[in-house]
């Protein structure tokens, strides 16, 4: 009676215990122990302060909150990458499949006449029914770990799609923010411009009056029409930038570019404090590297799959029904069939094809090692860089600011100078051209700091942890439709 237990037992412990192939191990990659740039940074606190999700509405703009919450529903990258995750889940889902046994079911009813033949009984030309019903069932046991590294596989793939999608979205969000941001920017340029145009038309009735009242050259009323007119051409080409940034926000709401538009208003977003953390937080908090050890997992799980080729398959079988020439006695006792059987097969020669698969699955594994560390080390520059330009262009600013500032009040010496005689026109020209640059440059400066903020929020992750795959349910039609 013990004896009679073993073969079960051997095929429970195969099936349950043995899996080729080597089991994963996540791929180390360069961590460095902190920021270089986080010298003399000031961290934010709380450290939750950068929001999971609507990481934007730590700009504060009210306007920039609607347009990124139309990104979720409406950005057609996003939804590819939502489809390309579903695809990535029903994909597992038929991996796991293959740990259950297929069942069949038929039946048919079938009458037949063979033709007459000069050498048979003349009864072989009678009309013969066949009725048939069965139930069949087919189960290739896991003896190796094929399927089960399959379903690894699958999985893993389906958590680096559901990173994927976070990066998709994160990628619109950001991008929306940037142009949102670099719109407002435009028009506070713009106001800029028209104050300009507003001063230079002053300074042009001024030499007017000078040159009737004889005081004035002719030169100095040509001079002022010229810096007018150069003004307002500028003043014109700053419309072709921001419809552009306009046309560029519309697509990532997924609208039409002639049916959308965004009003002028003043900048309201304000430059916030983000929380940068530790640099080993960034393998967790960015999804693109989240993505790229998914895929190595994956690549991973499928040298076992190679590997599983080289052993034997076992297949169990069994079929039942009944099988009658009578209607009658169709499901009848004496008209009952069954079988039952196991089937061993082994590969004996494949002219290498099996250890050619087997050295690609292991190449396919290098390559993404690879590639997961390259990100890695990806990341980490963007967030120096980002780090890099807050703090070079916060001094700058300060700089900036002081010039144009400075600049301003040139303008309102070196006039005065000009009303008295002691000056030419062309020391208020140039006065005049010092200081528009300088405030445009400090427009821009605040424009650049604005854009690293979100370059740097990106960088970071936008909020998402890698722990959020963990939550994604495995079934095809819950979570991707949200």
């Amino acid at each position: 009676m013990t004896l009679r237990f073993v073969p079960p037992l051997a095929v429970v412990v195969l099936v349950s215990g043995c899996m080729v192939g080597p089991d994963y191990v996540r791929p180390t990659a360069p961590v460095p122990e902190a920021y270089r740039e986080m010298a003399g940074w000031k961290r934010a606190e709380p450290r939750d302060a950068l929001a999971r999700g609507r990481w934007w509405e730590m700009f504060g703009d009210r306007e920039l909150d609607a347009l990124a919450a139309r990104v979720e529903v409406s950005n057609q990258n996003i939804r590819l990458a939502e489809a390309n995750f579903r695809q990535a889940q029903a994909l597992a889902e038929q991996a796991r499949a293959g740990l259950f046994p297929t069942v069949g079911a038929g039946a048919s009813a079938i009458r037949s006449k063979s033709p007459s033949l000069s050498n048979q009984p003349s009864f072989a030309t009678g009309a013969v029914n066949n009725f048939n019903a069965n139930l069949n069932a087919g189960w290739e046991l896991d003896l190796w770990g094929k399927v089960r590294r399959g379903i690894e596989s699958g999985e893993a793939n389906w958590q680096a799609s559901a990173a994927d999608l976070e990066s998709a979205r994160l990628s619109a969000q950001a991008a929306v923010a940037q142009n949102y941001l670099a719109l407002r920017i435009a028009d506070v340029q713009r106001r800029v411009l028209e104050d300009t145009v507003a001063a230079y038309q002053r300074s042009l009735e001024l030499t007017q009056n000078r040159y009737a009242a004889g005081i004035a050259a002719r030169v100095d009323v040509v001079q002022a029409e010229v810096q007018l007119k150069s003004a307002q051409a500028q003043l014109v080409d700053l419309g072709v930038d921001r419809a552009l940034l306009e046309h560029a926000i519309a697509t990532l709401v997924g609208e039409p570019a002639s049916t959308f538009s965004i009003p002028r208003a003043p900048l309201v977003a304000t430059l916030p404090a983000i929380p940068v953390g530790v640099p080993s937080e960034l393998l967790e908090r960015r999804p693109d590297i989240a993505a790229a050890e998914r895929s190595a997992a994956a690549a991973n799980a499928q040298i076992g799959v190679a590997q599983a080729a080289f052993y034997p398959t076992l297949t169990l079988s069994a079929t039942g029904g009944f099988r009658s020439n009578s209607f009658a006695d169709w499901f009848s006792a004496p008209s009952r069939f069954w079988s039952l059987g196991a089937a061993l097969a082994q590969v004996v020669f494949d002219g290498g094809l099996r250890r050619a698969v087997s050295d690609q699955a292991i190449a396919a594994y290098d390559g993404q090692v690879a590639a997961y560390r390259q990100t890695v080390l990806t990341g980490f520059q963007e967030v120096e860089d980002n780090l890099a330009q807050l703090r070079i262009l916060e001094e700058e600013a300060r700089f900036q600011n002081e010039a144009a500032r400075g600049a301003l009040v040139s303008v309102e010496l070196t006039t005065n100078q000009y009303k008295a005689g002691i000056v030419s026109f062309l020391n208020v020209i140039a006065a005049q051209t010092i200081a528009l640059n300088n405030e445009r440059a400090a427009v821009n400066v605040q424009g650049r700091r604005l854009a690293a903020s979100v370059l740097l929020v990106k960088s970071l992750g936008g909020g998402w942890d890698a722990s959020a795959l963990d939550d994604v349910p495995l079934s095809g039609s819950g979570a991707a439709r949200q």
